[in-house]
């Protein structure tokens, strides 16, 4: 009570009260909690919580949960200094008094490292992967070891290289410990020169192979070079193991380094060390095989689950060394990806560069946005994003040589005249630059987080439009001049203001879509998602051909023809392939949109009633980030609600959608025959129409009249538009 009275008068005095700590001697007696905590156990009931008085949340926040490996830093601890794990003979130098074992256990080293790095790569700390190797961490100690001295001399420059292209690109998450290098020895005297010091090993190395294949008559003039190990019969695979290791190492650099050159110079000698890169991974998995066979261990059974080639344990190597040094909380208790799966990513990430090295640096940025999108969908990692956002933004241009004006001039469809006039001076024109340079930045990130800053910025290009729209406003609202540098003016803010309008509409598109790659909609939520999606494709498609009756207007003037011929008036009357394409979207946008209010109106099924958010409350949660932004305008749960109430399958039958976006696809093909990745595009929602038109059929037929009937949706022919799937249960 006396306790209590004390905690009471330090809260009514606006005090915390004073923490008091028992102090331990060797006099301490201990005595054993479990039957106190047991009895506790059996006392409480649910939601009830034992708690001193000093008990707050910003303590229990900080907590570490003891006996738990996961989140007790100190449980799992073997040494407590790297000098202790060598003193203690975890990484030994020389590795083995037996030259065979020594390259043996070299081997299992460079595997592991790659696996490590792979881990490294998905996220984990570059403390507890790359850097849990004491030759590493000990990098002078492994100097009388040539060949692994000069391999893990690489690897940290590398591990240098990567961590400087994503700190540059800053395109890590929010959460990744990827860029976090706690004070580890990153960098170090001579690493400039770790490939020539690789190059002297590698020919070595490549002696002693010539040497193994000699015949006897040659052999004698190679006497004088001493063998890789002792074992004559195991000379040739294992040089040909370490060769292929030591050049995948070199190529890699190579390609980091080349793929860092500004303006791209680059990236056409990055992609023959690419192809390297990805030859060397080839001999490095069949060297698989003979690692194995050396080995003299049995693990076929977990043989996938090892980080090594041979199936062995690496020497020196231990991941709670830098527990102290990994962040201010616990670390994150992690597993280092397999040996294999490490290769297949090393294969992957290789092959994603690839795609980025070979793209042509397309100066219009509507192909730029196609090409990023169509990147995404490979799902590639952090390095390869960092990349490409390095190589779209350098110096606040695009590709670090054209200005950021000259890119909007040329989306916006204006003459190449206008690209050094004075208006990019104008501060919103500025400020439209810097959006244009941040979209680029954010399609670089991955998909939640570039669906999340998406959301966020469709509110900056909305503002920028008004602000653009009053400056024009202010600058030639009352003025009738017939200036020509005037005219000029009015044209480029009248061609830009639509392309704002047009690109501010595709993020509100790329937003909407994202949602489904995200799996952020259910299936009762599909109605409301494809109405708005709906709503977003018509203004965008209003603004893309307004934008392009601009451009062609702009251009018939520059022809200054006294006459429209019949074939200019036929031109002009007809709608634009890039807009017909959009068109696809919309009717099968509107189709789906009908097709599931019928379903909820009249078969009741696609409801799901949620004793936690109404319709309303679900339509502001997904959409409130464009009803801020008034995208599009007079679009609200009422306009929904209206639209689709009364849709019934009578309706329904009179206009059928999916036959228009059929209809639409088949006739757009051959504008984009040579553009594949529209053509699949095109593919792919025909194949959508094709399905629905005919599940839609059945619907209408059979819909009122049989209860068993069951419609669900799928997403197996298209990623963002479902296909309706009609069964009986």
């Amino acid at each position: 009570m006396a306790d209590k009275a004390v905690s009471e008068e330090a809260s009514i005095d606006g005090q915390a009260p004073k923490l008091t700590s028992i102090p331990a001697s060797d006099d301490t007696v201990w005595a054993d909690a479990s039957p106190l905590l047991d009895a506790a156990c059996r006392a409480l009931k649910d939601g009830e919580l034992i708690h001193g008085d000093n008990f707050n949340l910003f303590a229990a926040m900080s907590a570490l949960e003891i006996m738990d490996p996961k989140m007790d830093s100190g449980i799992v601890c073997r040494y407590y200094s790297i000098d202790e794990a060598i003193e203690n003979g975890v990484a030994p130098i020389p590795i083995s008094l037996d030259s065979t074992i020594d390259v043996q256990c070299t081997i299992d080293i460079m595997d592991h490292l790659l696996a490590c790095e792979a881990a490294w790569h998905k996220g984990h700390s570059l403390a507890q992967t790359v850097f849990s190797c004491i030759y590493l961490l000990r990098l002078d100690r492994t100097a009388s070891h040539a060949l692994l001295h000069s391999y893990c001399r690489v690897i940290r420059a590398t591990c240098k290289a990567v961590l400087s292209v994503v700190s540059d690109a800053r395109t890590h998450e929010e959460e990744d410990l990827f860029t976090m290098s706690y004070g580890l020895p990153l960098n170090g005297n001579g690493d400039d020169k770790c490939l020539s010091m690789l190059n002297a090993v590698e020919e070595t190395i490549s002696r002693q192979l010539r040497a193994c294949k000699a015949t006897s008559a040659k052999r004698r003039v190679s006497e004088d070079l001493e063998p890789l190990q002792s074992n004559p019969n195991l000379e040739e695979g294992f040089c040909k193991a370490l060769l292929c290791r030591l050049r995948f190492r070199k190529y890699f650099f190579h390609v980091l380094t080349c793929m860092k050159r500004p303006q791209g110079r680059g990236l056409e000698l990055a992609r023959k060390h690419i192809a390297s890169c990805i030859s060397e991974l080839e001999f490095i998995l069949k060297s698989a095989d003979f690692l194995r066979s050396c080995s003299g261990e049995s693990c076929e059974d977990d043989i996938d689950d090892r980080t090594t080639a041979s199936g062995r344990e690496p020497i020196g190597f231990d991941a709670t060394l830098n527990s102290r040094l990994s962040a201010p909380t616990p670390p994150r208790a992690i597993k280092i990806l397999s040996w294999k799966k490490a290769v297949e990513y090393f294969v992957k990430l290789l092959r994603d560069l690839d795609v980025i090295c070979s793209y042509s640096l397309d100066p219009h940025f509507e192909n730029l946005l196609r090409f990023v999108v169509q990147f995404q969908k490979s799902q590639p990692d952090l390095v390869a994003r960092s990349h490409l956002q390095l190589l779209l933004v350098q110096d606040g241009k695009l590709y670090g040589r054209d200005p950021m004006f000259v890119v909007i001039t040329k989306a916006a469809a204006l003459p190449e005249a206008t690209k050094n006039h004075d208006i990019q001076k104008n501060e919103y024109i500025v400020q439209l630059g810097q959006l244009v340079m941040n979209l680029l930045k954010i399609l670089c990130t991955n998909t939640a987080w570039q669906r999340r800053k998406l959301g966020k910025i469709l509110q900056d290009w909305r503002v920028i439009y008004v602000q653009l729209e009053l400056a024009f406003r202010n600058e030639f609202g009352g003025v009738s001049s017939s200036s020509n540098d005037e005219n000029i003016c009015m044209k480029i803010f009248q061609h830009i203001l639509i392309w704002v309008e047009e690109q501010t509409y595709w993020i509100a598109c790329r937003f909407l879509m994202l949602g489904f790659e995200l799996e952020l909609y259910s299936a009762s939520e599909y109605c409301m998602v494809y109405w708005y999606l709906y709503a977003v494709l018509i203004k965008l498609a209003e603004k893309t051909h307004l934008k392009m009756a601009f451009s062609y207007d702009t251009a018939k003037r520059k022809g200054k023809k006294k006459k429209d011929s019949p074939k200019d008036l036929a031109r002009e009357s007809r709608i634009p392939p890039a807009v017909l394409f959009l068109q696809c979207y919309i009717c099968l946008a509107e189709g789906l949109t009908m097709m599931l209010a019928v379903l909820r109106n009249e078969i009741m099924i696609l409801q799901s009633p949620s004793p936690f958010n109404t319709e309303q409350e679900k339509f502001v949660q997904h959409f409130e980030l464009l009803q801020r932004a008034c995208i599009p305008d007079h679009v609200s749960y009422p306009s929904f609600k209206e639209s689709t109430t009364h849709a019934r399958f009578s309706t329904l039958v009179m206009y059928n959608y999916f036959k228009d976006a059929q209809r639409i696809a088949k006739e757009v093909k051959s504008n984009f025959s040579n553009d594949p990745d529209r053509l699949a595009e095109l593919r792919k929602l025909e194949q959508v129409a094709e399905h629905n038109n005919v599940a839609l059929n059945l619907i209408c037929r059979l819909g009122t009249l049989d209860p068993s009937l069951k419609v669900s949706f799928e997403f197996s022919h298209h990623p963002f538009f479902a296909t309706a799937v009609v069964r009986r249960s």
